[in-house]
């Protein structure tokens, strides 16, 4: 395990580059009549599934692990590393095989790589992590061939470390903007229950997870973003997607409004017409529909703030439409068509938002935090979809906020509060 600050307390873990031994980490037991003693047939239940899934999970320490394994293992590392170079526009460099690495940013907070065998649970513990937060979807799992399962049921044998999950699609800036709020209340919540030192994780642990932790310095903690940013970055060489941090807090604040987009592509000669990236990520497509009366395909979305990098597929070929704005090329000669959706309004709050969070000094007002804490409150009462699900369907319900802070949910019953701010729920 690569721990880049020095451990609280010593661990019982010895390693080398190929294979590791867990020491002391089965819990001795006493033979009982577990007939007559409920509570010991527990423990000894346990005690039993922990040495099943250390022995599944940790390599023996006279065989090594197998030298193609290893191979397979260091090359899925080079192609994860050069996506995420790629997808992140900054140089960063994933070593899976090397096991977990992390960095304590503040005494209580920890970013760090996932978890790769229940043996890992393990070394947390002795730590002093009381919950471990994965940001991680199944894909990000099966690629690297993590039994997340494994991992959960030895977790939950133990009564003082709670193994909690909230997704994030990695490298994908606009799904980790509407999934903030979620994650962020989620973590916030577990933070309360469960104190102690908090472990929070994505694959890599430079993308997903400084940037929650950030969003938590800054929306529950109380720093600036900037110093937040500033600070976070002095304990852990990483990139967190700073501008999705901004954006979110404009949803937040502003009731995530919404403007209708239209694309179009032109020519009655192709089959099918397809868009990525935009609001959907670059890993997925959604096709255009044909008018037959205009020779036109279309897409209408309804989308948030914000600028959005895309590309359209005619019949399978990724290209870009020369009627639209187009990036300059990067490094590697590509090119995307983006759109910029802005409030047409400039005495508009989204607007005035903007303008301050564009300043180094920026900071939220007590309101403003007390806004955001109490929008916080009720996405964790959601389910872990909530936001992907509006943005889906389209439908929105609100809280509204006066500037006493008073709020109830649901627009119907907003009554006489002065001048009430919407703030938009699934």
């Amino acid at each position: 395990m690569n721990c880049l600050h020095n451990l609280h307390r010593s661990v019982s873990v010895s390693l080398s580059s190929r294979s590791f031994k867990i020491e002391f980490a089965i819990h001795p037991f006493f033979v009982v009549n577990v007939r007559t003693n409920h509570h010991v047939k527990r423990l000894i239940d346990a005690t039993a599934l922990r040495q099943i899934c250390l022995m599944k999970a940790t390599p023996s320490s006279t065989s090594g692990l197998n030298i193609e394994d290893t191979k397979e293992s260091e090359e899925k590392s080079d192609v994860y590393s050069t996506n995420m170079t790629e997808a992140m526009g900054a140089v960063l460099t994933y070593r899976h095989e090397r096991g977990m690495n992390y960095d304590f940013i503040t005494e209580d907070l920890i970013v760090g790589s996932c978890l790769q065998t229940p043996a890992d649970v393990d070394k947390l513990r002795s730590i002093g992590v009381k919950t471990i937060y994965c940001l991680q979807q199944d894909s990000d799992l099966e690629y690297f061939s993590v039994d997340i399962g494994a991992i959960r049921e030895y977790a939950n044998t133990f009564d003082d470390i709670e193994h909690l999950r909230a997704e994030i699609r990695d490298f994908d800036a606009f799904d980790l903007r509407l999934r903030l709020p979620y994650v962020v209340s989620k973590l916030h919540e577990a933070v309360k229950r469960n104190g102690g030192v908090t472990y929070i994780h994505c694959t890599a642990g430079l993308g997903r997870a400084p940037a929650t932790a950030l969003a938590y310095m800054f929306w529950i903690q109380g720093y600036k973003l900037e110093d937040a940013v500033t600070f976070l970055l002095s304990k852990r060489s990483c990139f967190p997607k700073v501008d999705a941090i901004k954006n979110a807090t404009v949803d937040i604040l502003s009731g995530l409004k919404r403007k209708p987009v239209t694309l179009t592509w032109k020519g009655d000669e192709c089959s099918s017409v397809e868009i990525s990236g935009l609001d959907i990520g670059w890993g997925q497509r959604i096709p255009l529909k044909y008018d037959e009366s205009r020779g036109l395909w279309t897409l209408q979305r309804n989308l948030p703030e914000g600028r959005y990098e895309y590309k359209y597929i005619v019949d399978g070929e990724w290209v870009t439409s020369k009627y639209e704005n187009s990036t300059p090329a990067d490094k590697h000669g590509n090119i995307n068509n983006y759109i910029q959706v802005s409030d047409d309004d400039p005495e508009s709050l989204t607007t005035a938002l903007w303008e301050r969070l564009g300043s180094d000094d920026f900071d939220l007002t007590s309101n403003e935090r007390l806004v955001i804490k109490k929008f916080l409150d009720i996405c964790s009462d959601q389910d872990d979809n909530w936001n992907r699900r509006e943005c889906k369907t389209g439908r929105t319900r609100c809280i509204w906020v006066d500037p006493g802070m008073n709020w109830v949910r649901g627009k119907e019953n907003y009554g006489d509060l002065a001048d009430p701010v919407p703030v938009v729920l699934a």
